[in-house]
């Protein structure tokens, strides 16, 4: 795994083989950030990674500019390496947070420019299909905000009311979700 793009430009994240958490793969995190680019600066943007696993998508926006960035995970060998790797890249406008995400979010009285969900993708669908109707039931998004979801081949959000749309990149699925101003 690399950091595509931003101050830390090229820059390799080594978690070790402890870690089972599957990560984005380079190819379609490129694909991802190539359309964010196109609506948000995110240059001081406040983000929320929920199932950070490896962080790998926390390093990518903290590179970028974000200036508020909160990961969650509720493993702890997950967390101890973003821990770890966000000091050793002085990223210290990263928070990790070693919680449930489903639990985070029915807590949390924050709102975010951004949220990004990579749950597993062998989690009960039910379960899964909640993660949209629970941010947007408790409105964490700022005016057009985003909610980027991550998924497998399996998952259909197309009938949600705040979906925008589905991009596939070889066999990572994300679904886009965007609070109206």
């Amino acid at each position: 795994m690399r950091i595509i793009s931003g101050t830390h430009k090229g820059r390799r994240i080594n978690p070790p083989k402890s870690i089972t958490a599957r990560p984005t793969t380079d190819f379609a995190k490129e694909g991802l950030f190539n359309i964010l680019n196109n609506f948000i600066d995110f240059e001081g943007q406040k983000v929320l990674d929920l199932f950070c696993g490896t962080g790998n998508i926390t390093f990518e926006f903290a590179s970028r500019g974000a200036t508020d960035i909160t990961s969650v995970d509720d493993n702890f060998q997950c967390c101890d390496f973003v821990k770890k790797t966000i000091s050793d890249f002085k990223m210290q406008q990263v928070k990790v947070i070693k919680s449930d995400a489903f639990s985070f979010l029915k807590k949390t009285a924050n709102t975010y420019q951004l949220i990004f969900a990579d749950p597993p993708y062998e989690m009960e669908l039910e379960k899964f299909e909640s993660i949209p109707q629970l941010v947007f039931d408790k409105d964490l998004l700022l005016p057009d905000g985003f909610l980027i979801v991550e998924h497998g081949a399996k998952t259909d959000f197309s009938k949600h009311q705040h979906f925008v749309e589905h991009r596939k990149y070889g066999n990572v699925n994300f679904s886009f979700f965007k609070k109206n101003s």
